[in-house]
């Protein structure tokens, strides 16, 4: 009833919300996409977006999808395994970065071992510099983290906002430095929050730093400071900070899936690489939209 080639389209357009990024990381053509997600709301017989020319959003009948799409695939991605008697092996080192420590990844990364049991994974946590400074030196396979500023390089996973986040008790004295929560250099969400304050003329100082998301968590819980976060990744207990507050905007971001120098040499025989990076895009709504 529904292609997989259809479902992997709706996913792609779901999680970047926009038909031309979902192009791009496809490499089909903006109409081809939108062909694509018409002719599986044409199969399910109802409306899987809202779109205008400004804005893509899922539906309630797409939200529902987008649980039916992925398992879909998973069963269609087994059974092509077990029929073409393709097993991967070997070792595969994948860093992700500490955004992702209280979301869902654990889920992607149980079902890739469970369907890949002859892979021998290696995960690192660690501040998304740090993993790019890592891939770069040759220590990785695979990172998924946020792009660092100016830099091309990684496949989209999805587009977010940075916002100030705290306390819903914080009260933030205008006529003082702003307290600041960060990570330790090169920690790019610290560097994007003091290029903000410094621009916009705002003194600042540090009230805590840790390189655990956790220990972040709990200094801003403690009302210590604010700390920058993308907006789809906000932890429980934490709220934006209001705009009337008056702290400067912090801009965009993405977060990426960059492979090491061995996928790009051609040396990733086994594909373990590819399979995992493939499973994140797949299930990458799952990584921001079960983390609030």
């Amino acid at each position: 009833m529904y292609d997989p080639g259809q479902l992997r389209t709706f996913l792609a357009v779901a999680q970047t919300l926009s038909f031309t990024q979902a192009a791009r990381r496809l490499g089909l053509r903006q109409s081809t996409v939108s062909q694509h997600v018409r002719r599986l709301e044409d199969a399910a017989g109802r409306a899987l977006f809202t779109r205008d020319t400004h804005s893509v959003e899922l539906t309630e009948d797409g939200e529902a999808m987008l649980g039916f799409a992925r398992r879909i695939l998973e069963v269609h991605e087994q059974a092509a395994a077990f029929f073409t008697g393709t097993r991967l092996r070997g070792r595969l080192r994948f860093g992700a970065s500490e955004d992702f420590v209280l979301t869902r990844l654990t889920e992607i990364l149980e079902s890739f071992r469970h369907e890949h049991p002859e892979v021998d994974l290696e995960l690192t946590v660690e501040l998304s510099g740090t993993l790019h400074e890592q891939l770069d030196a040759g220590k990785l396979d695979l990172v998924l983290a946020k792009r660092r500023p100016a830099d091309p390089r990684g496949e989209s996973v999805w587009h977010d906002r940075m916002v100030w986040i705290g306390s819903e008790r914080l009260r933030i004295d205008p006529e003082r430095p702003v307290p600041l929560i960060a990570y330790p250099p090169p920690g790019i969400s610290r560097a994007m929050a003091l290029e903000a304050l410094e621009r916009h003329g705002r003194a600042w100082r540090i009230a805590c730093t840790s390189g655990s998301l956790n220990g972040l968590i709990a200094a801003a819980r403690a009302g210590l400071g604010v700390m920058a976060h993308a907006r789809g990744l906000i932890p429980p207990g934490l709220v934006r900070v209001p705009d009337r507050v008056g702290l400067p905007e912090l801009g965009e971001v993405d977060f990426v899936l960059l492979h090491g120098s061995a996928h790009a040499a051609g040396r990733d025989r086994g594909g373990a690489g590819q399979a995992l990076a493939q499973a994140i895009l797949a299930g990458g709504d799952r990584l921001h939209r079960g983390a609030r």
